[in-house]
């Protein structure tokens, strides 16, 4: 464990229910197919979907549903909700930045940045290694960051 690996899914949904701009009664949900990983390394790649890791044909989609979103600042939120991953629910916090509302393009559109830490071993993510040198090859601890704007529907 001596660099941070970065890796994203390529098939997801998000999407925010609110009745106002002002986001506070806002229902957020996020789902991603697990099987379209990808941290640019084939080999790794389908490590993470094998029945070692995520075992995508058990588990093909990991998803989170909002169950509070509160307003921290003018423009900063907490985001608690639940995480499924490998078959396993938690709730979960996350930090979020919203970065305002704009009419683009003949859309309404909004932004959000969205941080925050996970730890593998809480959802059943269990696998490890070690090297010669008995250094652990992966650690526990993941994070997650998303930068996602959505377009107001009808």
């Amino acid at each position: 464990m001596i660099s941070n690996v970065t890796g994203s899914f390529d098939k997801f949904t998000a999407a925010v229910e609110t009745t106002d701009e002002k986001f506070e009664t806002s229902h957020i949900t996020f789902s991603a197919e697990v099987a379209s990983i990808t941290t640019k390394n084939e080999q790794r790649d389908g490590h993470l979907k094998s029945p070692e890791f995520f075992d995508v044909a058990k588990f093909p989609t990991i998803s989170f549903v909002s169950t509070k979103f509160e307003k921290i600042s003018d423009k900063e939120f907490t985001l608690s909700g639940d995480m499924t991953i490998h078959g396993v629910t938690k709730n979960i916090r996350l930090h979020v930045e919203h970065g305002g509302v704009i009419l683009a393009h003949g859309n309404t559109r909004t932004g959000f940045n969205v941080e925050g830490k996970i730890n593998r071993r809480d959802f059943g993510l269990t696998w490890h290694s070690i090297t010669e040198a008995g250094s652990v090859v992966l650690g526990d601890e993941v994070n997650i960051m998303a930068c996602i704007q959505f377009i107001k529907q009808d």
